[in-house]
């Protein structure tokens, strides 16, 4: 879902080109059908950089709004040269305008930033402070969350059970506004709604992930584009990264141990079908039980040939494209691996 750069895009928008000048800090602001808050959004975020006096540029990809979103930007593009603006086709969601945010940032540090005015772009000084004390990712606490209970209350429910299933304790994970080293994300592909997974994901690959409370407005223009069916997305998509956490590189571990389990059902039941036979008498055509015990052994033995199709695949896509299992956070003495050029 990720935006694939255009060939006739300028070098300062090409993210395979990048830009002549050295940035440090990208703000990543997705929008969609924000034309009354635009404008005021880049005054904001503009007068903040400004203040914290390091070069900086606000990447706004604009999610396919339908109203004059794109024409306030492209306005205020032509007179302030720190904005670049990318135009989704279409609305893709928030996770795939904040993947193309990911992809054409330029900055050593990236700030995701709501576009609905709720967030305080003066909170982003606090979070790159905090970034600078050695952590890879800061992310944003709304205390004083500005939003309706109904809001509230499944987000409060989500947050426990992200907690409770990645192990990363965070209060709010979605809040959009956080501060990553640009390396912790930029290798990262995301789908569905998984960019708010990422603090998660990136504690996962051995970031250092720490949480500062920030502001929280309430909304003044337009209306909330989120409602209770992102809820189920939400949890399919923690399903999703559950997996990818714990068994992306041995899938064989959970295919094939259920399967293990699913087949020593059916012998079980098997065994029990015997019993059945010559101590009681039963014969096996009239046991129904026989049949239970013929499809776990059945349905254990294709989970475990499954496990095997599923270690071929994850080797062939890491192995093929040089895909790493691992993440190296420094090195001492070390010029490079020493298989970096096998193919």
């Amino acid at each position: 879902m990720t935006a694939t750069p255009s060939p006739t895009l300028p070098a300062e928008l090409d993210p395979a080109r990048g830009g002549d000048r050295e940035v440090e800090v990208s703000v990543v602001v997705p929008v969609f059908d924000e034309e009354e808050s635009i404008e005021q959004l880049h005054e904001a975020v503009t007068a903040t950089c400004a203040r914290i006096g390091r070069s900086y540029e606000i990447v706004v990809v604009d999610d396919g709004s339908r109203d004059g979103t794109y024409d306030v930007l492209s306005r205020l593009a032509a007179t302030d040269r720190h904005l670049k603006v990318i135009q989704f086709g279409r609305n893709f969601g928030q996770t795939a305008a904040m993947s193309a945010g990911f992809d054409y940032a330029r900055g050593a540090v990236i700030v995701p930033l709501d576009g609905d005015l709720q967030n305080d772009p003066d909170d982003i000084p606090v979070l790159l402070a905090k970034l600078d004390e050695g952590y890879d990712v800061v992310s944003g606490w709304r205390v004083g969350r500005q939003d309706t209970f109904l809001r509230r209350l499944p987000s409060r429910l989500a947050n426990r059970l992200i907690g409770w299933v990645t192990g990363v304790h965070l209060h709010d994970y979605g809040c959009t506004l956080k501060a990553y080293r640009t390396p912790i994300v930029r290798h990262m592909h995301l789908y569905g709604e998984m960019h708010r997974f990422l603090p998660a994901l990136a504690y996962l690959e051995g970031a250092r992930v720490t949480e500062l409370p920030v502001r929280h407005h309430p909304r003044r223009y337009g209306k909330s584009k989120y409602g209770l069916n992102r809820t189920f997305r939400v949890v399919l998509d923690l399903v999703t990264v559950k997996f990818l956490s714990s068994y992306g590189t041995k899938p064989s571990y959970i295919f094939g141990g259920s399967g293990v389990l699913l087949c020593l059902g059916g012998i079980a039941a098997g065994g029990r079908v015997l019993e059945q036979k010559f101590v009681d008498g039963v014969y096996a055509y009239r046991n129904p039980l026989i049949l239970v015990a013929v499809f776990l052994f059945l349905l254990g033995f294709i989970c475990i040939l499954m496990g095997l199709l599923a270690e071929l695949i994850v080797r062939t896509y890491h192995e093929s494209q040089e895909k790493p299992i691992y993440r190296v956070r420094g090195a001492l003495n070390v010029d490079g691996p020493a298989v970096a050029d096998r193919r």
